[in-house]
């Protein structure tokens, strides 16, 4: 049944939702890149609780006015004024008072968010008998979705994603580097308040599948997720819409597949799923690389201070070393060096008398500062300059390999 819902043979319903889905997941996680890169992943979750009393708001007048009071797009533009609103109140708590960012979004979120209860509970004493299933926008619900509700979405979010290419280049200035941006005659601040209004579109978009609640994973996990497999930006970009698009696409499958599950928490929980393997399998930033650096790193060290006692004539207590330098074929298992571990003994213990000199001579303080141990000499001097270091050390010299 899930690979039915995969292929978008589980009915009508069912595919309106997984393609409405994948087109948000892209759009959020392409924006929500921006937000992350800027460090203000907080106001996404602001800007998301600020949308309540906008859709409690809009059902009331549209129901005041004998409309249907779940039209989805009178909702949606009433949440988008709400939380344009919450915008400004934040951004206006920011620049005006000597509120730090983190206690406006705390203020707007929770003012904002409690009037919209209160408007929720209101709003279920009315008795039209129209407001079943206003909740969902809580937590989303996709249960009935209509065709001129996917396309409300889909455009949307399509929408957001073309004005994210077309702003891309400021918004990556300003995102990591504001006073460089301002240099440059950037309008920073207008720059800002562009990058929050396409947060709050899809906000507003997703208010429908993922709901209020829910729509700051989506913003911000699938951006987190492309952060563990690249450094550059456009990069994190694009594998953040396809984390997002991934996640959309397969959270709505596996509702439909299981229809008692809810869409909106089962995409953000395929979204962590992927989050979760990059932060293990990622190859530079994860944490099996990091282990396995860890790992060879220690690998090293044991066999280096293994060396230096070879060349010393120390006696090798520790197992692990001793099994070290057996595998490389370093020394036997009696703790006696090989022919190529006395060779690699000899060279160890000339390269600690090498970084002696270096360290005692203020004209090699810049190379000095590069040794931490284990770093080969040769790749920070020249031969000559190795040359000359042997002549003051005296022995045998053009010891290289």
């Amino acid at each position: 049944m899930f690979w039915d819902a995969l292929t978008l043979q589980l009915g009508y319903n069912a595919s309106l939702v997984a393609i409405g889905a994948a087109l948000l997941g892209v759009s959020a996680g392409v924006t929500g890149t921006f937000l992350f890169l800027r460090k203000r992943a907080l106001v996404s979750d602001a800007i998301s609780h600020a949308t309540l009393p906008g859709v409690c708001l809009a059902f009331m007048l549209l129901v005041a006015f004998g409309g249907d009071g779940r039209n989805l797009l009178g909702l949606l533009a009433g949440s988008a004024l709400s939380a344009w609103v919450g915008l400004l109140c934040m951004n206006w708590l920011t620049h005006h008072t000597r509120l730090a960012e983190d206690a406006a979004i705390g203020a707007v979120l929770s003012v904002f968010f409690g009037f919209g209860i209160v408007l929720l509970t209101v709003i279920q004493t009315m008795g039209v008998g129209r407001q079943a299933g206003l909740e969902g926008f809580l937590l989303g619900s996709t249960a009935g979705m209509l065709w001129a509700d996917a396309l409300v979405i889909a455009l949307g979010g399509a929408a957001t994603l073309v004005l994210v290419m077309i702003l891309r280049r400021p918004m990556t200035m300003v995102a990591f580097d504001p006073e460089y941006a301002a240099a440059r005659g950037l309008p920073v601040h207008r720059i800002d308040l562009a990058m929050m209004g396409l947060v709050m579109a899809v906000t507003v978009v997703g208010l429908k599948i993922v709901g209020l609640i829910l729509i700051v994973a989506l913003l911000i996990i699938p951006a987190v997720t492309a952060r563990f497999w690249t450094e550059r930006s456009d990069r994190v970009v694009l594998l953040a819409g396809i984390a997002g698009g991934v996640s959309g696409y397969v959270g709505a499958a596996l509702s439909a597949s299981a229809p008692n599950l809810p869409t909106g928490p089962i995409i953000v929980l395929v979204s962590f799923a992927l989050f979760a393997l990059s932060l293990l399998l990622a190859p530079v930033r994860g944490v099996l690389a990091a282990v396995l650096r860890h790992l060879r790193f220690q690998r090293r060290v044991h066999i280096r201070q293994g060396l230096l006692a070879l060349a010393q004539g120390q006696k090798i207590y520790e197992p692990l070393t001793l099994r070290l330098l057996k595998r490389a074929g370093l020394a036997r298992a009696d703790g006696v060096a090989t022919e190529a571990g006395k060779a690699r003994a000899a060279k160890a213990l000339r390269d600690e008398k090498r970084w002696e000199i270096v360290r005692a001579d203020q004209a090699h303080e810049a190379t000095a500062a590069l040794y931490h141990g284990l770093r080969d000499i040769e790749t920070v001097l020249t031969r000559d300059q190795i040359a000359e270091i042997d002549r003051q050390i005296g022995g045998p010299q053009g010891v290289m390999a």
